[in-house]
């Protein structure tokens, strides 16, 4: 095989690829920092590369040379736009693009190569991405990185609702949030389905019950070895960083406390919690979480038209709260929703000029057989 032209996920030995599934605001970076103790393991903070998902039709043709070149440089900024730095990493749209021109072209390969160099940088084995909601794209991830694992946080639907109903990533209505849940879950089974030998189920509340038990567990599946300092998180600098820069992750340099687990019950309603347990009463008999209601709530027509209204009006106070009680929380994610949205205009504008001149055949851009240079 002619190595130039070669995919170089699957070239040589890179990192293998872990994607935390299917939702957030499921503990998911209490596990995220813990395992990121291990030199053999890395997991930055995530892309959620779903944010750029709508935008991705908008290039066309991604044969097209042109095209593919420009959703590089896109994600690319898309990682620099984050609001949490990967450290010490800087990337080449053109070094990226001439190395995957010649793999299968998808948006999820260039956030992979991102992620796979991150990981090497640091001489780690195994490189996780906590964007959660790629449990959506699972059989693209599979074709495009075949040795991919899975590692599946379940947390009561409940508990994760009541903490889903207060960022500002997610919806501000148990109704949608349940159904967003669902959506998610649904989404895993499948990949629980056709790929069981490379995923790992974990309960968030076995893990706040027993921690070492449960990272066990996770790093024997990932193949990485236990360290009794992911048991004192309060060691890492990148946590006590993190912790400080958004409320939604102020816990997160404390040892998980077992109690907050029904903490749900003093912030949901007992109407929510029955519309909860109803719409996911089959998902909480499976993973044993009991029921506190009938779950025999009904769902009234024009609902979810209703839930989206009132949503949106508590979103928008939920940003002018956000920009009066932390500030720079809200700048870097008013920043990055910024970036989404200069993307997706100036693709829009390409768009539009690539349908009035009418069918092209895919642009080829020549191979650079040595540095590119920006003259002046």
């Amino acid at each position: 095989m002619n190595t130039q032209h070669q995919d170089p996920a699957q070239a040589g030995k890179r990192p293998r690829p872990v994607l935390m599934i299917p939702l957030r605001r499921c503990g998911s970076h209490a596990l995220r920092l813990r395992l990121n103790f291990s030199a053999d393991f890395y997991s930055p903070y995530p892309l959620h590369i779903v944010d750029f998902m709508p935008i991705v039709p908008l290039y066309g043709n991604l044969q097209d040379d042109r095209a593919y070149f420009r959703l590089v440089g896109d994600v690319i900024g898309l990682q620099a736009a984050s609001m949490v730095k990967w450290p010490g990493i800087v990337y080449d749209p053109v070094e990226i693009f001439e190395a995957i021109r010649h793999a299968p072209r998808s948006v999820h390969r260039v956030g992979g190569e991102l992620l796979l160099r991150a990981a090497e940088q640091r001489g780690a084995r195994v490189v996780m991405d906590k964007s959660l909601d790629s449990v959506h794209y699972a059989d693209e991830l599979m074709r495009l990185f075949p040795d991919m694992l899975f590692l599946n946080v379940v947390r009561d639907p409940r508990a994760q609702v009541a903490s889903m109903n207060k960022a500002i990533i997610h919806d501000f209505d148990t109704l949608l949030n349940t159904h967003t849940w669902l959506e998610a879950h649904r989404a895993a089974d499948a990949v629980l389905a056709d790929y069981p030998e490379r995923t790992l189920t974990v309960r968030y509340e076995d893990f706040l019950a027993d921690e070492e038990a449960s990272l066990r567990q996770i790093c024997a599946f990932l193949d990485i070895e236990f360290l009794p300092d992911m048991l004192d998180v309060s060691r890492s600098e990148e946590v006590r960083q993190f912790s400080r820069l958004s409320a939604l992750w102020s816990s997160n340099c404390f040892a998980p406390i077992a109690a907050h687990a029904d903490k749900y019950k003093k912030v949901l309603s007992i109407d929510d919690i029955a519309l909860i347990e109803t719409l996911t009463h089959d998902y909480m008999q499976r993973y044993g979480y009991e029921r506190l209601t009938d779950a025999s709530a009904s769902i009234a027509t024009g609902a979810f038209d209703a839930a989206r209204l009132a949503s949106e009006h508590r979103r928008a106070l939920a940003w002018q709260t956000l920009e009066r009680t932390n500030f720079r929380d809200y700048a870097l994610r008013r920043q990055r929703a910024e970036y989404l949205a200069a993307v997706r205009a100036r693709m829009e504008q390409c768009a539009n000029a690539r349908a009035a001149r009418g069918d092209e055949a895919p642009a080829q851009l020549d191979e650079l057989t040595e540095a590119f240079e920006v003259t002046d």
